[in-house]
């Protein structure tokens, strides 16, 4: 509701608002799960030595595995594409003071979304440790994704379970408020391109953003209960990041790279870069992992261009 009637402003204060109950929320309930843990924090770190939990992952050079590698260059992609081209954080950019303050924001949330992350993977390790030495305390019937929802209802103390649920439904409501604006302002500049500035007009921009809000906001639920069966939520939500980013980052790096490319070039490129996510994302067969179809969706879409690029300029030399 804030997002369709608020706009970008109600959103940007919201989210500094959610983002500190977030923290405060997972820091009070690390605090919370280091206490009431047998052992304590030694006991922590001596069973997840135990079971591999601190490690970053296998260092081997597979490339159908989340190895430590993939993952890595994953994140480096996904993350030139997040703050380099995504709307949602374009959006925020174009909300700054100057190109001074965008930049300062861009830097301090990369340098932030390291520690908080580490914050909500350390807990996981805690949850594991925790319901390890009281295996009693946790159902079979509960799933990976449930553990932290089940411990926030069953194992906090009276007065935190408010608070945690607050955290867990600013975290939600931060990115769907974020995703539902910045759809709702593409749709309206990309397929309605009302350019006057008078009042029908203006009035007429604010009705479609309204009704593309609302129309985004219930397909977000209907994907949302879809979800629900999902094993894994984060590892799901990785794979489609990878899958519908990899052709639009590879698009920008041409764009920006090759600026005088000609759109035919281009246009060859993505069609490529589309017929290889196509085929990452749909074939059982496939070499590579989920992770790595931004990397190679990019790279195919660049290279191909490129090489068209320089065959071209070639040619009409040669004429």
């Amino acid at each position: 509701l804030y997002a369709a009637l608020g706009g970008i402003k109600a959103i940007v204060y919201t989210d500094a608002i959610q983002g500190l109950i977030l923290i405060a929320g997972a820091l009070a309930c690390l605090v919370i799960l280091m206490v009431s843990m047998p052992g304590g924090g030694n006991e922590l770190l001596r069973i997840g030595m135990e079971y591999d939990k601190f490690s970053l992952g296998s260092l081997g050079l597979t490339l159908n595995e989340p190895t430590f590698w993939v993952t890595l260059i994953y994140g480096l992609f996904i993350n030139l594409q997040n703050y380099g081209i995504d709307q949602n954080y374009v959006q925020r950019y174009k909300t700054a003071r100057n190109e001074k303050s965008a930049r300062f924001s861009a830097l301090f949330g990369g340098l932030l979304y390291v520690p908080v992350s580490l914050l909500f993977f350390f807990i996981g390790t805690a949850l594991f440790v925790y319901y390890k030495t009281q295996p009693g305390l946790l159902p079979e019937t509960v799933t990976g994704d449930q553990v932290f929802p089940y411990f926030i209802v069953n194992g906090l103390p009276a007065g935190f379970t408010g608070l945690l649920i607050a955290a867990i439904f600013a975290a939600g409501m931060s990115t769907v408020s974020t995703s539902i604006n910045s759809s709702a302002t593409v749709v309206l500049t990309d397929f309605f391109n009302v350019t006057s500035h008078s009042e029908a007009d203006e009035k007429r921009k604010m009705n479609i953003l309204h009704a593309t809000s609302v129309i985004l906001g219930a397909l977000g639920v209907g994907v949302g209960l879809a979800m629900m069966s999902v094993k894994s939520a984060l590892d799901a939500w990785w794979s489609m990041a990878a899958i519908f980013s990899g052709g639009m980052l590879g698009l920008f790096f041409l764009g920006y790279i090759a600026r005088g490319i000609k759109g035919s070039y281009a246009f060859v490129g993505v069609i490529c870069g589309v017929l290889l996510i196509a085929w990452m994302s749909l074939s059982k067969q496939t070499v590579f992992h989920n992770y790595l179809t931004i990397v190679l969706g990019t790279l195919v879409i660049f290279t191909v261009g490129m090489l068209l690029a320089i065959a071209g300029s070639r040619l009409k030399k040669g004429n």
